[in-house]
């Protein structure tokens, strides 16, 4: 079975950090806004949505899950049409990509957790941002020697590494998809022609953050198309643009991404970054690979939970959070006490500690 026993090396070291952004197919721009991590981080770097209760959903073959409505629809339709999840999961973001641009997308990374019913077992996919073969140590010091501000990292093309999705989202396609690779952008492309309408979420970051959007001439146009007003929730929004680049993709599979004019715009765009270019270069691009890792699996109580070992540290912070609270009677606290709240708190200090000083990139360390 592709996992083992949760395991945390002792050897310290700082976690390593990988840099990526989102890609707007109307050109590279997008990877240039995106968040890195920095010194002076803000504390919340994006508004939140506020939790909602609503009607429980169940279901009894399938279900989809997502960040947006339209990506839930697309994906429970793959599933309603005989797709594996891994299907679904292709669709998905390639819709969420263009639905919530400022937190997904196809020059971004991330990572894919996978059960395979068949076997029992649990696979687990990298496709995170790598940095550039030409990054080193003092790449996010200033001039001054200091660790630079957190945006004036962020902003440009210094921050954008490698981006991993579009060949993450290959591999699991290749290992558990049932529907052919072209047909599940088919949801993607006919949205992004025809158009979707903008959330209160994504309106309200477009209206917050209007002096770093506009320091890119594509990104001014396309979320601020009316004289510098932006983009409002309820407008109806399109990216004729993001559905050409996945009509290639889909036809030429994800080397269309990787090699020739997409990687091309791309580099161009952050090595010419204005006030802040980067290092990225096409042969990082077309050298870039996914990587199948073993699941990390721990008990909590009566039940196994599987998640994703390292570079990753959210699932391994996670786990050793509910290792502290296993210590504790949690069925006997009440939600509403605020001492139930301490413990959890005190168990996700620790274990965050511990991820701190020990996770990080197991090529690196």
């Amino acid at each position: 079975m592709q996992q083992e026993p949760l395991y945390l090396s002792k050897k310290a070291s700082m976690p390593a950090r990988t840099f990526g952004g989102v890609l707007l197919a109307f050109s590279a721009f997008i990877l240039l806004l995106q968040p890195v991590m920095a010194q002076n981080a803000p504390a919340n770097p994006e508004i939140a949505t506020p939790v909602q209760r609503g009607s429980t959903a169940t279901g009894t073959r399938y279900m989809a899950v997502t960040a947006h409505p339209l990506a839930t629809q697309v994906g429970a339709e793959i599933l309603r049409g005989g797709g594996s999840a891994a299907d679904a999961a292709v669709a998905v973001q390639l819709v969420l990509g263009l639905v919530e641009p400022q937190s997904s997308g196809i020059g971004g990374g991330g990572f894919a957790l996978y059960y395979d019913a068949k076997t029992g077992q649990v696979h687990t996919f990298d496709g995170r941002e790598t940095a550039p073969s030409t990054a080193g140590q003092y790449l996010f010091t200033g001039k001054d020697g200091k660790p630079m501000d957190f945006y004036d990292a962020a902003i440009g093309g210094r921050s954008v590494g490698v981006p991993g999705t579009v060949r993450l989202l290959e591999m699991l396609h290749k290992r558990f998809g049932v529907k052919p690779w072209r047909d599940l952008f088919s949801p993607a492309i006919t949205i992004a022609e025809t158009g979707f309408t903008v959330t209160p979420r994504l309106a309200a970051m477009v209206d917050n953050d209007y002096e770093r959007l506009t320091s890119f001439v594509p990104a001014k146009l396309y979320f601020y198309p009316d004289a510098f007003t932006p983009i409002k929730e309820g407008q109806r929004l399109s990216n004729p643009s993001y559905a050409q680049t996945l009509r290639r993709i889909a036809t030429e599979g994800a080397d269309a991404f990787y090699k020739g004019g997409i990687a091309e715009d791309i580099v161009k765009t952050v090595r010419e970054a204005p006030g802040n270019p980067g290092l990225l270069s096409i042969e990082d691009l077309s050298g870039y690979k996914a990587i199948e890792r073993k699941s990390v699996c721990s008990t909590y109580r009566a039940h196994l939970i599987c998640t994703v070992g390292e570079p990753s540290s959210g699932g391994l912070a996670l786990l050793s959070a509910l290792g502290i609270l296993e210590n504790f009677n949690m069925a006997a606290q009440r939600p509403d006490d605020p001492r139930t709240w301490h413990v959890i708190a005190e168990a996700s200090r620790l274990a965050f500690a511990d991820r701190d000083q020990y996770m990080a990139d197991p090529h690196y360390v």
